[in-house]
């Protein structure tokens, strides 16, 4: 996979690295001569320009790439960089890093963003991830078809905990990805069955997670021990 960041200080650095360990090809980007340090990311390639301009992503071949991930420290810069690769390249996924989050918002499928991360939202969300039982967390937020990455630990007194994932009347628009139990991570068949303490992470559409929680939530009667 040809992977473009544009953005090559700590963050694209970071990211740059861990895909090259996993095989794929990566191009850094940026305009600022003191950030190319090609020896830092020797397997890399570089290319000093401007990834908000039409001639620098010429020069790029971003035709070519399978993602580009905008992660600059500056929201208009992957904002601009977002709609030029979606939009002008065709390329088939665009993350983009949200650094202020009062502009999450502006990070949608009308931008080119298919997946925005916001660094304090996904911090937020961990620590609530770790604390909370029985409450629906948002972890991601994926812009195109307005649906999240969910998380929800099941409470021991669910009225699913003991129940099989196939007879589980799930929302609409919702689907169970993972099941994390201990340290284990299952793939959640149909004869799986659900236990108090399971993490469960979902893909669900906004409009859905409340339904879901409540389904999770759900309290398990006295008489049913």
């Amino acid at each position: 996979m040809r992977v473009s960041i544009a953005g090559a200080g700590a963050v694209g650095r970071s990211i740059a690295t861990e895909l090259l360990e996993n095989g794929h090809e990566v191009l850094l980007i940026d305009k600022a001569p003191t950030a190319i340090s090609v020896e830092r990311v020797p397997m890399a390639e570089w290319l000093l320009a401007d990834a908000c301009e039409i001639t620098s992503l010429d020069e790029a071949a971003l035709q070519r790439c399978n993602v580009v991930i905008a992660a600059t420290g500056d929201d208009k810069v992957n904002l601009v960089v977002s709609l030029l690769a979606k939009t002008e390249y065709g390329v088939p996924r665009v993350v983009a890093r949200v650094n202020n989050p009062k502009n999450e918002w502006l990070f949608n499928e009308s931008w080119g963003v298919d997946v925005a991360v916001s660094t304090p939202r996904l911090m937020s969300a961990l620590v609530e991830e770790a604390v909370s039982v029985g409450d629906l967390v948002r972890l991601l937020r994926f812009s195109h078809g307005d649906a999240n990455l969910v998380e929800l630990t099941l409470p021991p007194e669910s009225a699913l905990a003991g129940i099989r994932v196939g007879d589980v009347a799930w929302p609409a628009d919702t689907s169970l990805v993972t099941i994390i139990r201990g340290t284990r991570v299952l793939t959640p068949s149909p004869e799986e069955s659900l236990e108090a303490g399971d993490e469960l992470l979902f893909v669900a559409a906004q409009a859905r997670e409340e339904q879901l929680e409540d389904l999770l939530s759900v309290r398990r009667s006295p008489e049913d021990g």
